[in-house]
């Protein structure tokens, strides 16, 4: 795992980018897997900013259920999953609840960044929270034995 400084920095890096929180996280697990997506990640600029620009549920939970959602579930029309898929996305899900309400006082991207408080937001509660948010999820999937990076490539 990435200590917190150089995984705060990838994350700076892709912010610049123009990346928001759930597209983010995608861009991390599509790029442990050695993948690109980019219609699962233009797709989640959908969560941006809490739900569609509203300011509601951060981006960081629900793009992280997303991503979650992405690992443990099977393909579309198939309604198996992974073992333990529900379970993952609770833990997860409690985690987050738990942490941002008990630092932010809620789960709701406005509350997180600070957007009414005086000198406005602030988004390095948003690097922190994502950084904190990663090694969790990744800690999660390890818990419950799912594989979420890409096999080494073998030599010829």
């Amino acid at each position: 795992m990435l200590p917190m400084e150089p995984l705060e920095n990838a994350i700076l890096a892709l912010y610049d980018k123009g990346y928001c929180c759930s597209q983010v996280l995608a861009l991390l697990i599509l790029g442990v897997q050695g993948k690109e997506n980019p219609d699962l990640v233009r797709s989640l600029s959908g969560l941006c900013h809490g739900i569609g620009r509203s300011g509601d549920a951060c981006g960081i939970l629900t793009g992280a259920c997303c991503v979650l959602s992405y690992l443990v579930n099977q393909e579309a029309g198939d309604s198996r999953t992974l073992p333990g898929a529900e379970l993952v996305i609770e833990e997860f899900v409690d985690w987050f609840n738990e942490a941002s309400t008990q630092q932010w006082g809620s789960i709701r991207c406005t509350d997180i960044l600070g957007e009414e408080k005086p000198g406005g937001p602030d988004k390095s509660h948003c690097r922190a929270l994502l950084a904190q948010s990663w090694i969790r999820l990744l800690g999660i999937l390890t818990m419950h034995n799912i594989a979420y990076a890409a096999a080494p490539a073998r030599k010829k």
